[in-house]
């Protein structure tokens, strides 16, 4: 087992959850790959989303829907603080996770988060399990309870473009 797999594991356990990480015949890098994988709907997968503050240089996720997008205006607005993006090494140093496994959980340092509130809409949503093969079936409200999230509108309206 990865270092990266056996820290979510780990703070499954510690937070008495019972959801285990399952390993995928194909790579779950994107929303898309996990949902087929998974069985499940788009909007099921918790995307798990880093964004580099540029005042603090520190990473802050987003964990948010498979389907939606993360808005710079509003996740901005959140942080208290403009957002940049997070480079690989970024990502690495601060969560311990490549960027196609970034689970929501287990973490190397503290890192705030916030959670998209359509992820409530659902019984069972499936996050990245720290490798881009592994994927752990868990209650919105456990994931807000291990995570720490905050959960706030940050993304994208319907019909809103990208700038």
């Amino acid at each position: 087992m990865s270092k990266s797999l056996a820290r979510v594991v780990a703070e499954l356990e510690a937070a008495g959850l019972n959801a285990r990480p399952i390993e995928m015949a194909a790579e779950t890098r994107t929303a898309q790959q996990a949902a087929v994988a998974a069985g499940c709907l788009l909007d099921q997968i918790a995307k798990s989303i880093i964004f580099r503050g540029e005042v603090t240089g520190r990473a802050i996720l987003f964990i948010t829907a498979g389907g939606n997008q993360v808005d710079a205006d509003r996740a901005s607005a959140l942080a208290g603080e403009a957002l940049g993006k997070a480079d690989a090494a970024l990502i690495r140093d601060q969560t311990g996770f490549a960027i196609g496994g970034v689970a929501p959980v287990g973490h190397l340092t503290p890192i705030r988060t916030f959670m998209d509130p359509r992820l409530q809409d659902f019984d069972v949503v499936y996050a990245a399990a720290g490798t881009p093969r592994h994927i752990f079936p868990i209650a919105p409200a456990d994931l807000i309870r291990i995570s720490g999230a905050q959960v706030a509108d940050f993304v994208q309206r319907s019909g809103e473009v990208e700038p």
